[in-house]
């Protein structure tokens, strides 16, 4: 078996705390593990040698620190140039995991979902194990416990030894058809998670969608190793439709089926659900930061750094971060993208990225900006380095908060530890590297006439960056 993990994600249902540059997937909303990292370690006691991870490029290192914060060692990173849904992705994954194996079985999981209960996860994926050995496509549904009318369904047919025959998928319906399903019990909430031969989902793709199997082939047979990820071949990629597996395979094959799933899955499609999920107080509301509730009950209060009190709040959502602040109504969350629509129409930055922007050396946070000056606090892992540069706009002074800096400056080597700094004048070639083995914390002050992040002449970098704000 090799599980095949899809990364992708726009990164709205769940804004301010998720965003474009760093969806959900990425965060730590029910644990302290991250949703991707929880997803790797609820396959711990299934048999398999390799994992598959599919993400786009921005979020390439992201997902490399947070695999190597698991001390997965086993991995292959695929890097999507374009979102092309899930069918695409999961045809290059399986003809990339064919070149090293004869006929694998794919595990296809999204990064994205809450299982609370993962014995049974794991069970299942166990006596599906039979299915797939049939030469079936195995789709697990969720066993629904109320009408939802956010999810897709699945009509079960014919019973099997383990599942059953799919009768139809069908769409997300209305809370009247929604209660009907849930009352007939006959459906199946769909849950996006599948198994199945690799030689088999590609044998029944290339029936129906075959210039999707032929260009795949291309973009994976000529993918491009780029310091631990394989980029695939961007223009074959581009050339494939834009679809989903369900569309282009599951509802029209004749070898699907059913087995259901019954873990406490979620896919924590916005703040309500997400409110559903964890851990509530006596009085319904769900406390995470600093907060003060007073006569507040059935809300959701998240705090990532200020005080954040409430009074007389009912059924709520509430969500600080360093540049946005959530307020909204339970029942509307639903409609979140409203809010990144008319921040896309103002081109706002808060609707892509936070004020905190990661980066594969570390992070750095924009504490403060006026004019001709900004102001970071830049955080580097124990052996990172950034790359050698220079700027034609601006002078940074830096100062040691914590840990230990390497500086090069010209022909000079530095070593700095707290409370002392340095000056990089402007056109000054300088690299900054933590030789230590805690994290480095600076702060750096920039002055001139320009701040912008494309203001990088980049000479060297050990993790093959050449845009500046890659």
């Amino acid at each position: 078996m090799i599980p095949v993990i899809l990364c992708g994600g726009s990164g709205t249902r769940l804004w301010p705390l998720s965003r474009r540059s760093y969806p959900k997937q990425f965060l730590s909303l029910m644990h302290e593990e991250t949703m991707l990292q929880k997803t790797i370690s609820r396959l711990q006691g299934l048999d398999f040698e390799t994992l598959i991870f599919v993400c786009n490029e921005e979020h390439r290192f992201i997902v490399a620190e947070q695999i190597r914060q698991m001390g997965v060692e086993e991995a292959t990173i695929l890097l999507e140039p374009f979102g092309k849904n899930t069918a695409p992705a999961i045809a290059v994954a399986a003809i990339h995991a064919k070149q090293s194996h004869k006929n694998p079985t794919l595990l296809v999981l999204s990064a994205d979902h809450e299982i609370k209960n993962e014995e049974a996860f794991r069970s299942t994926i166990i006596e599906a194990q039979d299915l797939v050995t049939e030469d079936k496509l195995v789709t697990f549904g969720i066993v629904p416990t109320y009408a939802a009318t956010g999810y897709g369904y699945i009509k079960r047919a014919n019973e099997l030894k383990f599942g059953f025959e799919v009768s139809q998928f069908v769409e997300k319906p209305d809370s009247e058809l929604a209660e009907e399903y849930f009352q007939s019990q006959e459906y199946y909430w769909n849950s996006g998670i599948f198994m199945f031969k690799a030689d088999v989902f590609l044998r029944e793709l290339s029936s129906f969608e075959p210039e999707i199997v032929e260009q795949c082939t291309l973009a994976a047979t000529d993918m491009t190793p780029d310091f631990g990820f394989k980029r695939i071949h961007a223009h074959a990629f581009n050339l494939c439709e834009a679809i989903s597996i369900d569309y282009a395979v599951m509802e029209k094959t004749t070898h699907s089926v059913v087995a259901p799933l019954d873990a406490g899955w979620s896919d924590i499609g916005s703040w309500e659900s997400l409110w559903e999920q964890a851990e509530q107080d006596e009085n319904g509301n769900v406390q995470i930061g600093d907060i003060i509730a007073c006569e507040t009950s059935n809300c959701y209060i998240h705090s990532e750094g200020r005080l954040v009190a409430t009074l007389g709040l009912k059924d709520t959502i509430v969500v600080e971060t360093s540049d946005a602040v959530l307020v909204a109504d339970k029942t509307s969350t639903q409609n979140v993208k409203e809010i990144i629509e008319k921040l896309s129409t103002s081109n706002r930055s808060e609707v892509h990225s936070h004020r905190n922007i990661y980066r594969p050396w570390g992070n750095f946070d924009s504490v403060d900006e006026g004019n001709r000056y900004k102001v970071k606090r830049i955080t580097v892992n124990p052996g990172a380095r950034l790359s050698v540069q220079m700027h034609h706009h601006r002078a940074e002074h830096w100062v040691v908060v914590s840990g230990t800096a390497k500086v090069y400056r010209n022909d000079e080597e530095f070593i700095l530890s707290e409370n002392e700094s340095i000056y990089i004048p402007l056109g000054h070639t300088h690299s900054l590297e933590n030789p230590g083995i805690i994290p480095l914390e600076i702060i750096e002050i920039q002055s001139g006439a320009y701040l912008g992040e494309d203001d990088i002449v980049r000479f060297e970098d050990k993790y093959g960056r050449q845009k500046p704000a890659d």
